[in-house]
């Protein structure tokens, strides 16, 4: 059942598209560039997000490096950082210090994160990265379809979560959505079983979000183009603020 324990990450990385869209030279500390990312953030935090997401990625598509900067000296909650297995990012997050990092896979010519990580094919390059992560005090988070290996990988790589990539459910219909909802359920036993916290997101909106707080051991979700495809119409307050009513019912 859905219980009021589940936090809510909202990602902030699209606010950040806006931006470049029309500035594209924005480096994040242009204040002259809108709009700003670290204003969505506070405005996400007054409405009760328990943190923020953003992803550097290697590209600079959207999140600069000088917004993560900004973010974490700006913001009050938790800061997650979601990034690919790059050395050069693996630095700036060493320097700039999220509670939190979620390891993604990356591929430069895809719109959006597509996929889990392949934790078991990448065993031996992952695990450094998590070592390293977790001896300077930050919390491992893997970004996995629900996926029995997987989950067992994320646990002996050393990671404390997996956020469960909710996609495939999401877009499925009918007796396909049932079974990658059985999917996620297994998955999120399988997790809880070996000692890893559950997170999920992707493709989490206001419509299938009663569904998807119904995963058991439930604890994050981080959900972005949603809520910032919304607070257009609303505002980000009230966007949060609805969201994070559903997640409680």
């Amino acid at each position: 059942m859905p219980h009021s324990k589940i936090s809510l990450g909202v990602n902030i990385d699209h606010v950040a598209t806006l931006r470049q869209s029309r500035y594209r030279a924005a480096t994040g500390g242009n204040l002259q560039a809108e709009p700003d990312p670290l204003l969505a953030a506070l405005a996400a935090e007054l409405a009760g997000a328990a943190g923020i997401t953003v992803h550097l990625r290697e590209d600079r598509r959207h999140i600069q490096d000088q917004d993560f900067v900004r973010l974490r000296e700006g913001i009050a909650t938790k800061l997650n950082l979601e990034m690919g297995n790059s050395p050069e990012i693996l630095q700036i997050a060493f320097k700039v210090g999220p509670e939190d990092v979620c390891l993604v896979p990356e591929n430069r010519q895809e719109i959006t994160t597509e996929g889990g990580l392949d934790c078991a094919g990448q065993y031996v390059s992952l695990l450094p990265t998590v070592n390293s992560l977790r001896s300077a005090g930050i919390r491992v988070s893997m970004f996995i379809a629900p996926d029995l290996k997987q989950v067992e990988t994320a646990a002996r790589l050393g990671a404390e979560f997996v956020e469960l990539h909710t996609g495939a459910f999401v877009n499925a219909l009918g007796l396909a959505a049932d079974e990658e909802w059985d999917r996620l359920v297994q998955a999120a036993h399988a997790a809880h079983e070996n000692g890893l916290g559950v997170n999920a997101g992707h493709g989490i909106n206001y419509s299938n979000i009663r569904k998807i707080v119904q995963l058991p051991h439930l604890r994050e979700l981080n959900i972005g183009h949603s809520i910032i495809s919304r607070s257009i119409l609303v505002g980000m307050e009230k966007a949060v603020r609805e969201m994070l009513e559903l997640i409680h019912e």
